[in-house]
């Protein structure tokens, strides 16, 4: 009896350790996806027209401000104290709204990048979701996010090209600039 139960354990646990090889594991570099995929070329184009017009209306601002203070410094010696001072307080106001709006800006253009960003994020995520349930994968490591502390590149599979084909690109930019192995 107790040498059928210890069998019976020993296959027990040598089919629950096969068991646990046979689960698939894979890997994708999703900064390397989202990167490639159209949407954020698109969105990158955006972003650089709203930035030149955030710009435009800095440099505006400024070649209004560096009037103005021309024109003060021109005719300070001929204003009397008041206009003086009034023309300071314009000039002050003035420097403050430009860095209002530069604060502004900035705060506007991370916005707009977010919300840009957002529905490219999750087409990504949803493709990779989908390609990994459809591949069987058990887990799947992001490899853009630097956080696995090892992982053997034998036991994981790549599923960026899988994804790639999912979301239509045909480009595979980090294909052509891995080194090809030296030659013995």
């Amino acid at each position: 009896m107790k040498k059928a139960l210890k069998l019976t354990l020993a296959i027990a646990l040598l089919m629950g350790s096969t068991s646990l090889f046979a689960q698939k594991f894979g890997r994708i570099n999703t900064q390397e996806i989202i990167m490639s995929m159209p949407e954020t070329k698109t969105m990158q184009t955006n972003m650089e027209a709203y930035a030149k017009e955030l710009q435009d209306n800095i440099e505006t601002m400024n070649v209004e401000f560096n009037t103005k203070l021309q024109d003060f410094q021109k005719n300070f010696n001929t204003m009397n104290d008041m206009a003086k001072e009034m023309k300071e307080k314009d000039l002050n106001d003035l420097q403050a709204r430009i860095r209002e709006f530069q604060e502004r800006a900035q705060q506007e253009y991370q916005k707009k990048q977010n919300e840009l960003l957002a529905p490219i994020i999750e087409k990504a995520k949803n493709a990779i979701d989908k390609i990994s349930a459809a591949g069987g994968y058990l887990v799947v490591f992001d490899t853009s996010t630097g956080s696995l502390a090892y992982f053997d590149e034998a036991t994981l599979t790549d599923i960026a090209p899988e994804v790639k084909k999912e979301l239509g690109i045909t480009d595979t930019p980090a294909a052509a600039t891995t080194p090809a192995p030296a030659a013995e």
